[in-house]
């Protein structure tokens, strides 16, 4: 997967959900690894081709303590849209179909899809990009963006994204800093990495 950054169709998103969906057509699934699924089919039937899934991951909430654990898990997918804003109300529109209500910053919530790479665009541009990765997290908790940064400003420095990455792009590099996945986690904590572990 190392020429996923040569081709602008090519997307990276990271899945994950730690509460049970509630779509009004079925029972709330207990296990949200059935939500990812769906999420997949969904973009799937949006015309967005599944190129490749990683294993899915359980992982502890972040910040700590802010509700059940995870189940995370990265995908690539190929698309003929163009524009990544486009890209980014399509997974919107597929969280909200599958539950997910945008509340309180870092809530629990039955599906988040984040768009992490756009063909290795760097939007809206690189001095933006800086300064969302190096918010203080005290601001990180109560200040978002109102545009499309990409690539996605934490992707660095969660393990959460990263391991499950690894699973299928582990030389993907980051546009911005020029590191592969790999590198990445090896600058992360022991103990954050061990806590995430396969399904």
């Amino acid at each position: 997967m190392e020429s996923i950054q040569k081709d602008s169709s090519t997307l990276v998103v990271a899945l994950g959900g730690n509460l049970p969906r509630a779509t009004g057509k079925s029972p709330a699934a207990p296990d949200c690894s059935a939500t990812l699924v769906a999420a997949l089919d969904a973009l799937v039937a949006r015309g967005y081709r599944l190129r490749a899934v990683s294993r899915f991951f359980r992982s502890p909430a972040f910040p700590a303590g802010s509700g059940p654990d995870y189940v995370n898990a990265c995908a690539l997918l190929e698309t003929t849209e163009t524009r990544p804003e486009a890209v980014l109300a399509a997974l919107h529109a597929v969280e909200a179909a599958h539950g997910r209500v945008r509340s309180t910053r870092w809530a629990a919530r039955s599906l988040d899809l984040d768009l992490l790479d756009a063909g290795g665009r760097i939007l809206p541009d690189a001095a933006t990009h800086a300064r969302w990765r190096d918010l203080p997290l005290a601001d990180q908790k109560t200040r978002t963006p109102d545009r499309l940064i990409l690539p996605h400003p934490r992707l660095a420095d969660r393990a959460f994204v990263l391991i499950p990455l690894a699973d299928i792009a582990p030389n993907w590099r980051h546009p911005v800093s020029g590191k592969t996945v790999m590198q990445m986690l090896s600058t992360l904590p022991q103990a954050e990495k061990a806590a995430i572990v396969p399904i």
